[in-house]
């Protein structure tokens, strides 16, 4: 696997900001891989991960079911928790979830979307505005080489 060091560079100095991070772009541009890098470089035991494409978490897909869902996670805790949402579109109403853990709780969230909602200049409305957005892009020319060089 590809560190996707460019990005992460960019997106550590948000990291446990109370601030949403986004990850948009195109379908299988590596969203998914680096929301998991992401995830493998905070390694928090206090860690929710949700794949909203796996049919798995399909009874989640509706905002109440998920805000219960994380709910029940993370309980009375007072630590904070690190909750990430690959394809967050597939819920219906996520962005009422996604608020509410926010101010709920002592949540570090990031999401990734390659709708044109998520892409969308409403994002700022449905995320009350307190967010950061990353494009991903595929590989780069050097990330590239470096695979084929292997």
């Amino acid at each position: 696997m590809v560190i996707r060091e460019a990005y992460l560079s960019k997106i550590r100095p948000f990291i446990g900001k109370d601030i949403i991070k986004v990850l948009t772009g195109i379908r299988r541009g590596g969203k998914s891989v680096l929301l998991e890098q992401i995830c493998d470089e905070i390694n928090s035991p206090d860690t929710v991960f949700l794949n909203f494409e796996d049919l798995g978490n399909q009874h989640l897909c509706e905002y109440n079911a998920l805000h219960n869902f994380v709910c029940q996670k993370i309980g009375d805790r007072k630590e904070k928790f690190y909750l990430f949402f690959d394809e967050i579109q597939e819920v219906k109403g996520w962005e009422k979830a996604i608020n509410s853990l926010r101010v709920k709780f002592h949540a570090d969230i990031y999401i990734t979307g390659s709708n044109s909602q998520l892409l969308s200049g409403e994002l700022a409305t449905y995320i009350a505005g307190r967010y950061v957005s990353f494009v991903v892009y595929p590989f780069s020319y050097a990330e590239f080489k470096s695979v084929s060089s292997d």
